[in-house]
């Protein structure tokens, strides 16, 4: 029916917290510490939409990134004005690809990365 969540482990969950709710501007549903596991898990909504889960846990392994490595290979997020929110971006630190056009849809996007090299790439609407 629809994608529920997108689950990311953080090798430092505190600057990944930083990223994606002060400068990408998710907000916080709800954040759990879980003894057990030693380990953060922070509900991230875009909106109303409860859209990522951010964990924490002990000494994770790197993710490959490049060159592409089988999995995930990035997040995407639709916005209005791709030129303004690189600015935006680039302004709070980040290091931005140039804005480039979708070969099928004609349609403007470009990439960064999180704290631990995800891609993540922002998508004209």
């Amino acid at each position: 029916m629809k994608i529920h969540h997108i689950a990311i482990i953080s090798s430092n969950y505190e600057v990944s917290k930083k990223f994606y709710t002060e400068i990408l501007g998710l907000h916080i549903i709800r954040e759990v510490y879980r003894e057990e596991r030693k380990s953060y898990k922070l509900d991230l909504a875009i909106g109303d939409h409860y859209v990522i889960e951010l964990f924490s846990f002990p000494d994770p392994p790197a993710r490959p990134s490049r060159p592409e490595a089988c999995g995930l290979r990035h997040l995407a997020f639709s916005v209005e004005g791709v030129h303004q929110k690189r600015l935006e971006l680039i302004e709070k630190g980040l290091n931005c690809e140039e804005v480039r056009i979708d070969e099928f849809t004609g349609k403007e996007f470009f990439f960064t990365q999180d704290p631990d090299q995800l891609p993540i790439e922002f998508y004209e609407m």
